[in-house]
């Protein structure tokens, strides 16, 4: 079938036009990430809908306005030109852009391999100034988040780079993320209190097995064996990694059933949310004309739900962290003085840098884990994610400010990495073989 004559829309907002001629032009790697400059000069733009959205490329937050403006000048579509937009679409994502998808994916799952090691040390440094307030660390973070989400949705509405029809999608979805978000939070808050620090690590492993079935069930995506086996090494070396060396067994019988059960519950939640959110991009990239939902849609409307819903069970939560209700106000008053570093609140050295530090890296890890399960899939977040654990615990035993004395590696740690490490390769080694496929196989 000779391929459609040129056409021109209206530029998508969640990422750059692919460029759609008879023949089909080259496409170099910058092209592929979406960089603006890769894009050819002189010749028609096309906004197509990818079929695999591996080769799609979220613009990032600071695109400024003028650029977006040069965009928005292209011509614009016409009503009746939509469905031959999204037909276009179907054509170019068919052949598919291997090599540059693949790369992008990389670099978006290294991104969420940094950010995800940061995210953990920071942590345990933010509670250091805030060692008494871990639970205002917490809200914070959820409340904050919403001001500056929201924040930055709105700078890039105004740059014209998220349009009405976005924003006037189905709110259920992402009122059932805020509802998975919140109740995940709160049954981990609540197994974490009685669990012990080592076998959290061991019981989160649990997820990946939750986003495996989820995804089989709801995206009806079948995995090969060695898929299956990688994850499952992923999982055991990750095992070996943090038990080694431990009396994490000891702690969990002593602890019974109901809190490791509670806290693997927990972590199902947070797999089906994870699913939940790769399920929003693909039916709003079919909904939507020329283009797929920009990803601060998701954040910022899941975000607010989940703050709703954590406003509900913030009596609930905050008896779980030992803080009686009534006692709420003064205690969020004196965790924002220690925050801040002001006032009479001593042993609050460091603040208010390394809890800003904790905030902002969290922040940068929640967006890049989303742009990968924008553009690969919520198991390939997963796996990245995984991939930062052993990272965070070598990372501990290097002389960090404000930790004091260093932690010794476990004496399974090379082999737990090495385990981690080949369950990496084996899952990702038959999509080396099929270009067009972003490390996971779908059958849509």
């Amino acid at each position: 079938m000779a391929p459609p004559s040129p056409i021109t829309c209206r530029p998508s907002a969640a990422r750059h036009p692919l460029l759609l001629r008879a023949p089909a032009p080259r496409v170099d790697g910058a092209a592929a990430l979406g960089l603006g400059r890769g894009l050819p000069r002189r010749e028609p733009l096309v906004a197509a809908r990818a079929h695999v959205r591996g080769i799609e490329a979220a613009e990032p937050w600071w695109w400024s306005s003028s650029s977006a403006r040069v965009w928005m000048n292209s011509r614009s579509c016409r009503r009746e030109e939509a469905a031959r937009c999204a037909a276009a679409g179907q054509v170019a994502g068919s052949t598919g852009v291997g090599r540059g998808a693949g790369m992008e994916v990389i670099l978006a799952a290294a991104a969420v391999v940094a950010m995800g090691t940061g995210n953990r040390v920071l942590y345990k440094l933010a509670l250091v100034p805030l060692r008494e307030y871990p639970f205002f660390l917490a809200q914070f973070a959820t409340f904050g988040y919403v001001v500056i989400y929201f924040s930055i949705l709105y700078l890039r509405y105004q740059a014209g780079i998220v349009n009405d029809e976005m924003l006037s999608l189905p709110q259920k979805p992402f009122l059932a993320v805020g509802l998975l978000e919140a109740f995940g939070a709160a049954a981990g808050m609540a197994a974490g209190a009685v669990l012990s620090g080592a076998s959290i690590p061991i019981l989160s492993q649990s997820y990946l097995v939750w986003q495996l079935l989820l995804s089989a069930i709801f995206l009806k995506r079948r995995y090969r064996i060695n898929e299956i086996t990688g994850c499952f090494l992923v999982a055991v070396g990750v095992i070996i990694t943090v038990a080694s060396g431990s009396v994490t067994g000891a702690s969990l019988k002593s602890t019974g059933i109901v809190w490791p059960l509670l806290m693997i519950i927990s972590f199902f939640l947070q797999a089906a949310d994870t699913v939940l959110k790769e399920i929003i991009f693909i039916d709003a990239s079919k909904k939507l004309k020329c283009g797929s939902v920009d990803l601060f849609v998701v954040n910022s409307y899941g975000s607010a739900y989940q703050a709703l819903f954590m406003c509900l069970l913030l009596p609930f939560l905050s008896k779980l962290w030992g803080v009686p209700f009534h006692l709420l106000p003064a205690y969020i008053k004196d965790g924002a003085a220690c925050f801040l570093n002001t006032g009479s609140i001593s042993g609050c050295e460091g603040a208010p840098l390394l809890p800003l530090l904790f905030v902002l890296v969290n922040m940068g890890y929640n967006i890049s884990l989303l742009h990968l399960i924008k553009i690969s899939s919520a198991v390939v977040s997963s796996l990245a994610s995984t991939f930062s654990v052993p990272l965070s615990i070598y990372a501990f035993t290097l002389p960090l400010p404000y930790i004091g004395v260093a932690s010794t590696l476990p004496p399974g740690f090379v082999a737990g990495a090495a385990v981690l490490t080949a369950g990496l390769l084996l899952y990702s080694l038959p999509q080396a073989q099929h270009s067009g496929n972003s490390f996971h196989n779908k059958n849509d």
